[in-house]
């Protein structure tokens, strides 16, 4: 039964009325009764009714009467016709005129129940029905609300945008995109991209996201030109629903970006870098060479407190020198042109030339440098960037450990790469300041080491060089403890294993 339903009963029989509402207020309904329609129709004005019992012969107003305005004010509440012996055509009348069901007099006690509650579950079902009917509109609104300001903000976007389905078809771009493609005409959704896009790397990158070779998230970026321009072109993949796992690839999208006036920018930038460097470079050489030769005593003896101004001045020189090298292999690995030949290098003869080259300063530091190598695998590379990948690894790790202990280089083969470690007992990096390092002109500040001269432009060129051989590296590091450099660089495949 359902329970805290309120039911109007009407009647203009007064015992009727009594026995139906003790009835019904033994099973939980709330009843309130009137004896005649206009009655009825006040108590519907001011109360919230779920069901109405109507009979249909009574004075002041009868039933046909209240049921017509029942229909007109409150369409949603159902209505059940009580009607007595010969009125049995009135009652069917009511039914096309909407009422719900009717019983007729005398009537079982349980048929009524039956029929209230089929009315009432009736009503919960149409006001069910409303409320997702006035929800998917109202969604439906809110959808194309969406779809319009989405499509306003594609159109107005300064860059191209592109979206692809599973055939390689344009199903969405905006102006901007035919813009910066240089591309004229009218373009109707869907069309062949090969239509508007003519770069092949692009066309073959959308062929291997299409194809679902990448993991979902990864996006790629790449550089294309159309005339005089550079675009920046930025493509990931598209999810939807598939039959056989929950979320597939289905298609592409696209971002177009011009980039040509920061390349420009980027290209005044390093040659006004390497001119201002070749500029300072060879004056400081012959700087040094004339100190050089005061030192040697070529021009006359100095004296003690002389030499050692000299000396410092030498210093002083070598450190701008280093810094102008620096700058100078920054530019040219910005500009791709730091790798300048590519031999097969021995890496191992190379780590222990370079171990043996660091040890006299590592032994004024009081610090014990080993190395320790097994089943190594020649590399293709230029070896004088390896040369200074291992250089500013080891240096770093001699100057960070002020106080003496260990600097160990560990290589050995792990699989299809060489594995370079090169680790320290010395003050270490704190968390926070890990992310940093590889940055240009970030150093590590730390009490012990402020006297540690240097550029913060060592491990961005370690960075970017083992990055252009398609390696990798990373760092763990614990303060006070020490800290652990990790290369990763591709090995020379072996002849007739499809080797480089």
């Amino acid at each position: 039964m359902i329970q805290g339903t309120t039911i109007l009963l009407v009647d203009d029989e007064t015992r009727f009325r009594e026995a139906c509402k003790r009835l019904l207020k033994a099973r939980g309904f709330e009843v309130m009764d009137a004896d005649n329609g206009r009655a009825a129709l006040d108590i519907l004005s001011e109360n919230p009714i779920d069901l109405i019992l109507l009979d249909l012969k009574m004075p002041v107003m009868g039933g046909e009467e209240c049921l017509k305005a029942t229909r007109s004010s409150h369409p949603d509440v159902p209505v059940v016709v009580i009607t007595g012996h010969g009125t049995l055509d009135a009652a069917v009348e009511c039914m096309k005129k909407g009422a719900y069901d009717f019983i007729t007099k005398p009537f079982e006690f349980d048929q009524l129940l039956l029929t209230i509650e089929r009315a009432i579950e009736r009503r919960n079902l149409e006001q069910e029905k409303r409320r997702y009917q006035e929800e998917t509109v109202r969604n439906l609104i809110d959808l194309n609300t969406e779809k319009k300001r989405l499509e306003t903000i594609i159109s107005c976007m300064a860059n191209g945008l592109m979206v692809t389905n599973r055939n390689l078809e344009v199903i969405l771009h905006n102006p901007a995109l035919l813009r910066l493609l240089e591309v004229q005409g009218d373009f109707t959704d869907p069309f062949p991209v090969l239509q508007i896009i003519r770069d092949e790397t692009l066309i073959e990158t959308l062929k291997i996201i299409q194809r679902g070779e990448v993991p979902e998230k990864e996006v790629f970026s790449q550089e294309i030109r159309v005339g005089n321009k550079i675009l920046r072109a930025i493509s990931a993949p598209t999810l939807g629903p598939d039959r056989n796992v929950f979320w597939a690839v289905v298609g592409t999208v696209t971002v177009l970006e011009d980039v040509t006036a920061f390349k420009r920018l980027d290209q005044m930038k390093s040659d006004f870098l390497n001119m201002v460097a070749h500029e300072l470079r060879s004056p400081l050489v012959s700087i040094r060479q004339l100190n050089s030769v005061l030192l040697e005593g070529l021009v006359g003896s100095l004296q003690e407190k002389q030499q050692d101004y000299v000396k410092r001045t030498v210093n002083k020189i070598d450190a701008l020198l280093a810094l102008i090298n620096d700058l100078l292999d920054v530019a040219r690995l910005e500009a791709g042109r730091l790798v300048r030949q590519q031999v097969a290098v021995d890496i191992g003869k190379m780590i222990e030339d370079m171990v043996a080259f660091m040890e006299p300063r590592a032994r004024e530091q009081n610090i014990a440098l080993t190395c320790s190598l097994k089943n190594l695998k020649p590399i293709l590379a230029d070896p004088r960037n390896v040369e200074e990948v291992l250089n500013n690894l080891l240096s770093n790790a001699i100057n960070y450990s002020p106080d003496g202990g260990s600097v160990t280089v560990r290589a050995q083969g792990v699989d299809e790469f060489v594995e370079i470690k090169v680790s320290d007992t010395g003050v270490g990096i704190p968390a926070e300041e890990i992310p940093k390092i590889f940055e240009k002109f970030y150093r590590v500040k730390h009490p012990k080491t402020r006297h540690i001269t240097g550029t913060g432009l060592g491990l961005a060129l370690v960075k970017g060089i083992v990055e252009a051989y398609h390696g990798s590296i990373g760092v763990e590091s614990t303060p006070g403890k020490g800290t652990v450099f990790t290369v990763l660089l591709p090995a020379m495949k072996t002849e007739g294993s499809g080797g480089i």
